[in-house]
């Protein structure tokens, strides 16, 4: 039973509510007047106040609706973020981080949302209805409202300081969902940023992909939802740790990050001094992805000793991440699955896989404290290594696209002319060719940002088999944040990975483009 409120406390809340109601939701976002955390209806379900009608309306109607209930909405004022928020929460609530579909489609949300600023007003709403389309399709199959996971937690007992994330966890290790769910309450009840850091110290125990980009992702949206819904976000990841515990799965991480800490006296109070040049990324970028798992994460904990900046370590991390997908040979005939052929590399493929993992370590590690900054740069250069060794020793073998064959093939050098061959190389699944035209011509010296515009419509029109946002502001990101001499390297990849996913259409978008009118 909830606590009474006070006269004061409920008279608060009707001006509040009716202020919001004056200025609009989306306002009131902004200006701060919907702080107040998700709490409870009279049936004991999870209520998110001022966003709640949006978010039941996400759950409740049937997916061939949901596109023109939106769009209609857009159309009365509302704004494109209302709608990724409501998506998002009505996702947290409904799935809870336990739907493989569920929670892939909440880490497409603020990726699509970033894809939309990116495009012209008219068509700006359309990578996010298409994962919206996503989004309600799954909770429909879910079973909608009558099938939440997630309901009002009762905190337990609050840990103090370092305590908190050793207490979770315990929890997490001992599989105990009520335990890990109240201390994890009792810990949200603080800031969203000490939330994320004692959470990573239970995500911090294994390096699967999901268990890494999940609580990410999760935190990137709380720019959207707003800090208030911290908990019900990162509570998400609380629930996957616990519910994926396997202490046989990767369990080498468990006993590495303390002994790597110990050996290297981490984490180090400075942030990083030492800048190298473009012969120590390349040398690193090497070392992990040659080494054991256990011999990166070292040559990892050794460069954050030796006072290297950590983003120049995360910029090695990605740019091995990126060699397994310019080097993968493709979906074995075996593994092919309906909208993954043989040969393609788009969707879960290990590349991909490794590419969006450690973009999410990186960016958490820009925003948590020094311990975890060192352990996600340490998890993140391990988590390569291990996705390479877990395919034997072919990726050592195999020269990274483009290969020589092909670019010897290219005679075009203007870029109107290498940007129409890609667009037919993309269209034709001709990766290897695609992969070529897009080196040449960054090494002509030509714009990025049409090559970018070009991957972008693609990344949106393509249904993507669940990563395609993901890994387009992956790139996106790490091509900002890399220097010229290697940068080129990841929009290739992602021209690879274009090519290989063209020709699915995305389900629900013909539809938002047809009410759009685009």
């Amino acid at each position: 039973m909830s606590k009474p409120r006070t006269r004061r406390e409920f008279m608060g809340g009707v001006g509040r509510g009716m202020l919001v109601a004056s200025v609009g939701l989306g306002t009131a976002v902004d200006l701060g007047l919907t702080t107040a955390r998700a709490g409870a209806d009279e049936d004991g379900r999870i209520d998110f106040g001022p966003l709640e009608p949006l978010v039941s309306l996400m759950q409740e109607t049937a997916a061939n609706d949901i596109v023109p209930a939106l769009v209609a909405r857009l159309n009365a004022g509302v704004e494109l973020k209302q709608l990724v928020a409501a998506a998002a929460l009505a996702n947290a609530r409904t799935f809870g981080g336990e739907d493989y579909v569920g929670f892939h489609t909440l880490m497409a949300l603020a990726p699509a949302h970033h894809m939309a600023s990116e495009l012209p007003e008219a068509r700006r709403a359309l990578p996010v209805l298409k994962v919206l389309y996503r989004n309600t399709r799954r909770i429909q199959e879910h079973g909608g409202r009558k099938s939440e996971v997630l309901h009002p937690v009762k905190p337990g007992a609050s840990p103090a300081g370092d305590d908190a994330g050793i207490a979770l966890r315990e929890a997490v290790r001992r599989k105990d969902l009520v335990g890990a769910e109240g201390t994890f309450a009792a810990i949200a009840a603080g800031s969203p940023d000490a939330a994320l850091d004692d959470l990573l110290v239970a995500v911090e125990d294994h390096t699967e992909v999901h268990r890494v980009v999940l609580p990410y992702r999760a935190w990137e949206l709380l720019s959207v939802v707003g800090p208030q819904h911290a908990h019900t976000m990162l509570r998400q990841s609380v629930r996957y740790c616990v519910r994926n515990e396997n202490p046989g799965h990767d369990g080498e991480a468990r006993t590495l990050l303390p002994r790597l800490f110990d050996s290297y006296g981490l984490p180090r109070t400075s942030t990083g001094r030492k800048r190298p040049g473009d012969a120590w990324v390349a040398e690193m970028c090497k070392t992990i992805f040659e080494s054991t798992p256990s011999a990166a994460a070292e040559a990892v904990a050794a460069a954050l000793a030796d006072d290297i900046a950590p983003d120049e370590i995360g910029e090695a991390i990605a740019l091995a991440a990126n060699q397994l997908v310019l080097r993968d040979a493709g979906r074995p005939e075996r593994y092919a699955a309906p909208g993954k052929p043989p040969g393609s590399v788009h969707g879960d493929s290990v590349g991909v896989h490794a590419s969006d993992a450690v973009n999410a370590w990186r960016n958490m590690s820009r925003v948590v404290n020094p311990r975890n900054r060192a352990a996600c740069l340490i998890l993140a250069g391990y988590e390569v290594a291990r996705d390479r060794q877990s395919r034997g020793a072919d990726f050592l073998r195999w020269t990274p696209r483009p290969a020589a064959e092909y670019l010897d093939g290219i005679k075009a050098t203007d870029a109107k002319t290498l940007l129409a061959e890609t667009d037919a190389a993309i269209r034709a699944n001709q990766q290897e060719i695609a992969s070529a035209l897009v080196h040449r011509y960054g090494e002509l010296g030509h714009d990025p940002a049409a090559v970018f515009a070009l991957m972008l419509g693609y990344a949106v029109s393509e249904d993507g088999a669940l990563h395609g946002e993901k890994y387009y502001n992956t790139v996106r990101e790490e091509f900002a944040s890399t220097r010229p001499a290697f940068r080129w390297r990841q929009l290739v990849a992602l021209a690879r990975v274009t090519a290989s996913e063209c020709g699915r259409p995305a389900p629900g978008l013909d539809q938002a483009r047809e009410l759009l009118k685009v």
